[in-house]
């Protein structure tokens, strides 16, 4: 059975697991459900049709399954759907979706949000992510597996964030980033190989030697990018990582202002029919 403190309101409605714990002053509304050993701290808020996985850690003051503040929102029944395993922490802000995103904001497995940081509608973030304080993510933004932003970085609606990049803190960020790459600045360029990052997820010196060949010549050079992606691809032929950057960098070279999810704007239809949209 959840353990619910008595000076804790979970309405009518509310679906929670066994091993849930919710603390002094937390609000869960009735739309909401919480898997196995998700612990709700005192004065955390859980509203909307949000779905949480298990082992979610919810801090204090955070506000999570909110209505989406943009103006366009109708009122349809959007969700915020949560993995396993993340911790949430005091201050976050996370949105539900909205009719002309999809319907659905999604937070993979794994992942950690600093203070004060914010997912607004229509996010993807996927695992083993760190979001750290007072990142402001705008609307329909996905960021990939294994990202890091820094604090304080700002990211335009759109933009889709590689896996294991690094964005380095209160860098404005309006095109997508890289995979495996470091960005930082006003706004943000690539300035290299996220050599630590990958270190820590396991890649070798000589795993991550193609990809610093990528860099120089992708970023570096100043040739065109149809010639340089040719050279690279020719140089490490099989190579997934480099596969991966080059199929990235020419899908967003493809779109429009540099980020790909904008050719997706007012593409993606919200059934609430859909199976997939029901709560």
């Amino acid at each position: 059975m959840p353990q619910i403190h008595p000076l804790a309101l979970v309405e009518q409605g509310a679906q929670l697991a066994a091993e849930v714990v919710v603390g002094p002053f937390a609000y869960i509304g009735p739309n909401v459900k919480l898997g196995s050993r998700c612990v709700v701290h005192h004065h955390a808020a859980i509203e909307g049709d949000t779905i949480a996985g298990a082992g979610n850690h919810f801090f204090p003051h955070c506000n999570v399954g909110a209505v989406s503040q943009d103006l366009k929102y109708r009122g349809g029944r959007c969700q915020l759907v949560i993995g396993d395993n993340n911790r949430i922490r005091e201050n976050v802000t996370m949105h539900i979706g909205t009719e002309d995103g999809g319907g659905v904001t999604r937070i993979g497995n794994d992942n950690l949000l600093m203070v004060n940081a914010h997912v607004a509608h229509d996010c993807i973030v996927g695992d083993n992510c760190i979001i750290a304080n007072n990142v402001m993510l705008a609307g329909h933004i996905e960021v990939r597996d294994g990202a890091v932003l820094s604090g304080a970085v700002a990211v335009h609606h759109f933009v889709t964030i590689g896996e294991y990049s690094f964005i380095g803190g209160v860098s404005t960020v309006v095109h997508d980033v890289p995979p495996f790459m470091v960005v930082n600045g006003h706004p943000a360029s690539v300035r290299g190989v996220n050599r630590v990052g990958l270190r820590r997820k396991g890649y070798t010196n000589e795993q991550m030697e193609p990809l610093k060949t990528a860099y120089r010549l992708l970023f570096k050079q100043g040739a065109p990018l149809s010639v340089q992606a040719a050279q690279v691809e020719q140089l490490f032929p099989g190579n997934r990582e480099i596969a991966d950057l080059l199929a990235f960098i020419r899908r967003s070279a493809a779109g429009k202002f540099g980020r790909f999810r904008e050719s997706l704007r007012g593409k993606i239809a919200w059934d609430p029919e859909d199976p997939a949209n029901e709560f």
